[in-house]
């Protein structure tokens, strides 16, 4: 298992004053499955070219168990990397696709042969390995590009957006065939997506990258609930953002004061709590509770929107519609803070 170690890469394309990719640290464990997560032209792309080999970095150095690999092309790398688009040859069947690379290595014949079937029963495609690429599913295409990948025996997989032009149900079978080789092959694996929950169902990191820059590299708890600014806050589906200061264990601020979890930041003047987090209807002499009046209320399916003020403050819950159903605009109701669920951000 082959560890991946950025340092302080950056990528400024050519004609350009701002970088794509702006001093970017992070150490992916080896047999790891971490995600690059981020908007469109964020530089995860970029980031996953340079650790291919596809482009060179202005700056900053790739290794890989330690040693590092600059100096190597792409095809010395022992780094695969699978593309949005399957970029397949439509002139191959599917055996001939996926034992492409081994023909390139001049193996054997019989050995190559004997890769494919392995590899496309791998992938659960075993009986398709005579079809042209025209002949299959979308879904199907995908998993062709991932058996080509994979049957080289890479140390380290990198995938750009493989599923994102699947359909929902198509997504999610590909999501679990990932997961489960991941888990089989134990190969160090990077994914980049824009999307927040194939991020936080597949990876064990998750690295934010917003405008060329690697926001925070953590766990998907840790990004929901202990972000390290308000921006990954807002990026994870954070609302409430409380004006106030920290005060040894506690945080004052209009709406009185909040007794904060073990472990929150001992410095900061914004609380910040996730909508689902709150409980309404509590005893109004809770720790951490305060009278607010119902703004609004909005059904979105399989949750409830409530937006609720106390004097200037206004804050958003998210609750379950059988749980939201008796609370009606322009009431007042006690709410509930967790200890657990509030943070304090700088």
């Amino acid at each position: 298992m082959t560890d991946v170690t950025l340092e302080n890469l950056t990528k400024t394309y050519p004609g350009e004053t701002i970088p794509a990719v702006n001093d970017v640290s992070m150490r992916i464990e080896g047999g790891s499955l971490t995600a690059l997560l981020g908007p469109s032209a964020c530089g995860k792309s970029t980031i996953l070219k340079m650790i291919a080999g596809l482009l060179a970095p202005t700056s900053g150095d790739i290794r890989f168990a330690g040693q590092s690999i600059l100096h190597l092309p792409p095809n010395r790398r022992d780094a695969v990397m699978v593309f949005q688009n399957h970029l397949l040859f439509p002139y191959m069947t599917v055996g001939e696709n996926v034992g492409f690379g081994l023909k390139m290595r001049r193996l054997p014949k019989k050995e190559i042969a004997d890769a494919v079937g392995r590899t496309l029963e791998f992938v659960q495609l075993d009986s398709m390995e005579k079809r042209k690429p025209s002949q299959l599913s979308g879904g199907q295409q995908q998993r062709v590009a991932l058996a080509r990948a994979l049957v080289l025996r890479p140390k380290i997989l990198l995938l750009d957006e493989p599923f994102s032009n699947l359909d929902a149900n198509l997504r999610l079978e590909m999501q679990q065939l990932l997961n489960s080789l991941h888990q089989e092959l134990k190969t160090t694996m990077l994914f980049v997506t824009h999307d927040q929950e194939e991020a936080v169902a597949l990876s064990s990191k998750i690295a934010l990258i917003l405008g060329g820059t690697l926001r925070q590299y953590a766990p998907a708890v840790s990004l929901y609930q202990k972000p390290q600014n308000q921006e990954v806050a807002k990026f994870f589906g954070a609302k409430n953002f409380i004006p106030g200061e920290c005060a040894s264990g506690y945080f004052d601020c209009s709406l009185g004061r909040f007794a904060l979890p073990d472990g929150a930041p001992d410095t900061g003047n914004i609380l910040t709590i996730r909508p689902e987090n709150f409980v309404i209807g509590a005893d109004g002499n809770t720790e951490n509770s305060v009278q607010a009046t119902i703004v609004s209320k909005q059904f979105l399916g399989n949750q409830t929107r409530i937006e609720m003020r106390k004097e200037s403050i206004s804050f958003e819950a998210l609750l379950p519609p059988h749980i939201a159903e008796p609370f009606e605009e322009g009431t007042t109701v006690a709410v509930h803070f967790p200890r657990r669920s509030l943070w304090v951000l700088s």
